[in-house]
């Protein structure tokens, strides 16, 4: 029980003080450093000038992981990867290319087609082999015993809160192996009557080998997301790490392999998507592929998925949610949620709450504690203890935050606060406040990924139905009143594959997550990304004088 409510640690729901503070997502987890009240700043220019914290962590795995081994590209070559708090060079990381996605998807087969991983037992011990349930739920215990060094790992290379990873994310990495490692013994297929004297049955097989390319804001979610259904199905892997985060799925591929996984069965590629991740999603020899990362870039992965051997694809792409605030709100609890959706990993999360639409009677309110709160959201280095917001992931998404500010304030949105950098070292961005926004502004149209807040005015619920369905994406929304007839109406008129009412990014290992439109195809988590990585083979024998059929 425990281990599910962790889950619910990345959510804010109606029972939540509407206090500036993290509220319950306040799980402090400091590196033993004291901080005085002048180390943490709320909107102010000192998160630059402060001492930054040195991560108590050592970056140790930098190759690539192919057929059970770190080894080098096959080029020779590296690449940097960097810190976001100051822009500096973390450490050089192996950069594969086509090659080393030849190797690995060489090694991923042979490990398929020969080796002892999809024949496994799912549960049984048997003196060949270690079951594949147990080898994720010891996998999972290795990241629980070294839950810090990986927390400090994301924090370092992503730029998010420590303590939001340590609390919340890698416990939720663990709590998703658990969850699979329980899948893999309830795999199986049906007995189906037909007509005639037949005996029909259906398997459900490993699809075989999994070409997987997983995003930079959350790299350790998403490669869990991926790889535990895959594995719990018996296929074998070759993952493409995102070229600005490699090293926590370096260290954690070491950690599969100390639990026992297989040569082979996970192989883990770090480099650029115009080469390893083209490579991929091209290969002849991948049977599956899935994938996470913006829109533009996953019509690039689909069409060459199709072009090359027409292998089935797995999208979960951008989105622009709204997150819809009714007249008979609780403002304050009001103002907190919609303040979470929208900031909660400094904006970079593909279901953020980024059209946040208030009813025209609370909205005057509701901009004034929207301000508020946000000129209150603590900035500065995501190690110290309390701090809300760390910078944008690098310099790339950084320009293009401030890109769409100048574009909200020129389209004539009312810039309540912030609107600019925030010191003069790293990629810190004020927490940013739009009122007046309208329909046909950029800053409501496109997916900023940024710690920008559009809010705009309605009137009826039919009207604020429409507008809100009027975006090319469907990935998520959120509904915030107190009437179950008014949540009702909203959560079956949105086009969005999950509809949050009073509360907002809740994560369950067991809830399906995916989108509507041009956020995606298929759903990831839950029994249904199961379906993502098997095939289904129907067996029909006849039956000779059957006593029934």
């Amino acid at each position: 029980m425990a281990a599910r409510r962790l889950s619910s640690v990345l959510s804010r729901s109606l029972s939540l003080s509407s206090s500036p503070s993290l509220g319950s997502l306040s799980l402090l987890r400091s590196l033993g450093s004291s901080v005085s009240g002048n180390s943490i700043t709320r909107f102010s220019t000192a998160a630059a000038a402060e001492e930054l914290i040195t991560p108590p962590v050592e970056i140790t795995y930098t190759k690539n992981i192919i057929n059970g081994h770190f080894v080098d590209a096959a080029s020779g070559k590296t690449f940097p990867t960097y810190d976001p708090r100051t822009g500096e060079v973390l450490a050089h990381v192996a950069e594969g290319d086509a090659e080393d996605i030849n190797r690995a998807v060489a090694a991923a087969r042979e490990a398929f087609d020969e080796g002892p991983w999809p024949k496994m037992s799912a549960y049984v011990r048997t003196f060949l082999h270690l079951e594949r349930s147990r080898i994720l739920l010891r996998f999972a215990d290795l990241v629980e015993k070294h839950n810090d060094e990986i927390a400090a790992l994301e924090t370092w290379n992503n730029g998010k809160p420590y303590e939001q990873a340590a609390k919340a994310e890698i416990p939720m990495l663990a709590r998703l192996f658990r969850y699979y490692a329980g899948w893999a013994d309830k795999i199986h297929g049906l007995t189906v009557p037909a007509d005639g004297n037949y005996h029909v049955q259906t398997l459900h097989e490993p699809i075989g080998v999994a070409g997987q390319i997983i995003p930079w804001n959350f790299p350790l979610l998403m490669f869990a997301w991926k790889v535990g259904p895959a594995l719990a199905c018996g296929n074998t892997i070759v993952l493409k790490t995102a070229e600005q985060t490699p090293l926590t799925a370096l260290y954690v591929g070491k950690l599969f392999h100390e639990a026992g996984l297989p040569p082979g069965v996970l192989n883990i590629v770090s480099g650029f998507g115009p080469t390893a991740g083209a490579a991929l999603a091209s290969h002849m020899d991948v049977d599956k592929l899935a994938f996470t990362g913006s829109t533009n870039t996953g019509k690039v992965v689909l069409e060459l998925a199709a072009r090359s051997n027409l292998k089935p694809v797995t999208l979960e792409l951008g989105g622009k949610s709204p997150f819809i605030v009714c007249e008979d709100a609780d403002i304050d609890h009001a103002v907190e949620l919609a303040h979470f959706a929208l900031f909660f990993n400094q904006g970079q999360c593909c279901c953020a709450g980024s059209r946040t639409y208030v009813h025209e009677r609370i909205y005057d309110e509701f901009i004034e504690k929207a301000k508020a709160r946000a000129v209150n959201r603590t900035v500065g280095d995501p190690f110290k203890k309390g701090i809300e917001q760390g910078p944008q992931i690098d310099s790339e998404q950084f320009a293009k935050v401030l890109k769409y500010i100048k574009s909200g304030v020129e389209s004539n949105a009312t810039l309540e606060c912030g609107g600019d950098r925030l010191g003069s070292k790293g990629y810190f961005i004020q927490p940013t406040v739009f009122s007046n926004v309208q329909d046909d502004m950029l800053i409501a149209q496109d997916e900023i990924f940024g710690p920008v807040q559009s809010i705009l005015k309605f009137k009826e619920i039919d009207e604020v139905i429409r507008r809100a369905n009027t975006t090319r994406y469907g990935l998520a929304a959120g509904v915030f009143t107190k009437n179950i007839d008014t949540a009702n109406t909203l959560t079956r008129a949105l086009r969005a594959g999950t509809v949050w009412v009073n509360c907002f990014d809740v994560f369950d290992a067991a809830i399906p997550f995916g989108g509507y439109k041009m956020s995606g195809i298929g759903r990831e988590k839950g029994i249904y990304s199961l379906n993502n990585y098997l095939q289904v083979k129907a067996v029909v024998t006849p039956l000779k004088k059957p006593a029934w059929v």
